[in-house]
């Protein structure tokens, strides 16, 4: 059994209770679960013609709803990061000493062929084990 879970969660879709549920088995009732959310970065170019107001409301309404998603969740610890999903993923996963990493993927279309999903590259550059769940 793992000791140490990582779940990322993207907060539009609707996997995180199965991914949670999944990570909470492989830890055998005994181990550690943190849901990530991993708020992307506005890029610089992007950042110089958006309203701080705008990005702390967009930050606020994340941070309210990875409360929502995981609040009647016991042994779940919730955060919420400001950075480039995958990268930040695996940086987290690194710094946190995390065994396995639980996450979702929805079914691969063209696009994800030619750049690679998330979840495709959190599983090739992972420093541990991770499960794919894969959505409907």
């Amino acid at each position: 059994m793992y000791k140490k879970i990582l779940v990322p969660m993207a907060l539009d879709h609707d996997i995180s209770g199965t991914t949670l549920a999944v990570a909470k088995t492989l830890t055998g009732g005994d181990g550690d679960i943190t849901a990530l959310h991993v708020h992307e970065a506005a890029p610089a170019t992007a950042r110089a013609t958006l309203d701080d107001d705008l990005l702390n409301t967009a930050f606020q309404r994340a941070t309210e709803e990875m409360r929502r998603k995981t609040e009647h969740l016991e042994g779940v610890t919730a955060k919420l990061v400001t950075g480039h999903t995958y990268r930040t993923i695996i940086d987290y996963a690194v710094e946190n000493g995390v065994d396995c990493i639980v996450m979702g993927s929805h079914k691969p279309g063209l696009s994800d062929y030619l750049l690679g999903s998330t979840a495709a590259r959190v599983v090739r550059h992972a420093p541990c084990a991770v499960h794919v769940v894969r959505e409907d």
